[in-house]
C-alpha cells in the first residue's frame, strides 16, 4: 500500500496572505486525516513565508497518522526536528531562497553531512528520508548513509508524461527497483497530480509514500478537499 502525506504549506500560504489564522492550519491537517491522508508533510523555510516554525510544534500533538517534516538540514531544522520528533524527517538541498524544492541530493560530496543526520536521527527513533533524483550511482551512496528511505524527485517525470510517459517513468522505475534491491524504502514527490500519479503507482507498485501539496490544493478549490483526497487515493489503489 502506497500512503499519501498531504503537504499544508499552501494552506499555511494562504492564510500568512492575510495574517490571522484562517484558514485554520491544524483544522485542515485534521480534516486531511479524517478524509482518508495516511500522513501530513510540512516544509518549513528559514524565512517561514508558509509553516512557520510554531506551527510545527502546534501540529505534532494533533497529528494522529504520520507527521514528515522535509527540509535543509540547517542547525535551526536539525534542532527543530529533534524536539518535535515526527515519524519521518526528509533531508533536501534547498537554497534559503528556493521557492520550491528543485534537485536531490548530490550525495557523495554530502556523504559525511547525511551520514550524521541519519544516524542522528536513528538514535532519536526518527525515519529518514534522503530527497533524491534517479542515477543509480548517488542512490548507491544513498544507501551508504544509513538512510531509511529516499524519495525521488518526480518533477522530470510530471514534466514529461504529457508527451511520453513511457519514457517519463523509464528512468524512475530502473532508481526505484535498484532502491528497493538497496534495501532503502521508496518515497516520491514533486509535481505528482490527479493526472500522472495513477501511472506512476502502477509502474512502482512498491511504493511507500507520496507526498503531494500543490496540485493537491489546487485540485481542492474546484473539488472541495474531501473529494481530492478521495481522488488521490483511488490514484493509489493497487
Amino acid at each position: 500500500m502506497t500512503n499519501l502525506s498531504v503537504n499544508i504549506n499552501k494552506v499555511a500560504t494562504l492564510r500568512n496572505a492575510r495574517g490571522g489564522n484562517m484558514p485554520n492550519l491544524i483544522q485542515v491537517a485534521l480534516d486531511c486525516e479524517m478524509f482518508g491522508a495516511q500522513g501530513i508533510t510540512v516544509h518549513p523555510r528559514p524565512d517561514e513565508r508558509h509553516i512557520r516554525y510554531s506551527d510545527v510544534y502546534a501540529l505534532k500533538p494533533e497529528i494522529k497518522t504520520e507527521l514528515n517534516i522535509e527540509g535543509y538540514p540547517s542547525d535551526q531544522f536539525v534542532d527543530l526536528v529533534l524536539k518535535v520528533k515526527p515519524a519521518q524527517v526528509t533531508l533536501v538541498p534547498d537554497a534559503p531562497d528556493a521557492i520550491t524544492s528543485n534537485a536531490g541530493w548530490d550525495v557523495r560530496p554530502n556523504f559525511e553531512l547525511l551520514s550524521d543526520l541519519t544516524d542522528t536521527f536513528k538514535s532519536h527513533g526518527i525515519r529518514s528520508s534522503i530527497f533524491t533524483g534517479t542515477d543509480l550511482e548517488n542512490l548507491d551512496w544513498a544507501a551508504k548513509t544509513g538512510t531509511d528511505r529516499i524519495e525521488l524527485y518526480t518533477e522530470p517525470y510530471a514534466t514529461e508524461y504529457p508527451v511520453n510517459r513511457e519514457k517519463a517513468i523509464a528512468p524512475f522505475v530502473e532508481a526505484a527497483r535498484h532502491a528497493k534491491s538497496l534495501g532503502l524504502g521508496i518515497n516520491a514527490g514533486h509535481d505528482l497530480s490527479l493526472e500522472n500519479l495513477a501511472f506512476f503507482h502502477q509502474q512502482i507498485p512498491f511504493l511507500d509514500e507520496v507526498s503531494i501539496g500543490h496540485a493537491l490544493i489546487c485540485d481542492a478549490l474546484y473539488l472541495g478537499l474531501e473529494d481530492t483526497i478521495k481522488r488521490y487515493l483511488a490514484c493509489l489503489k493497487d
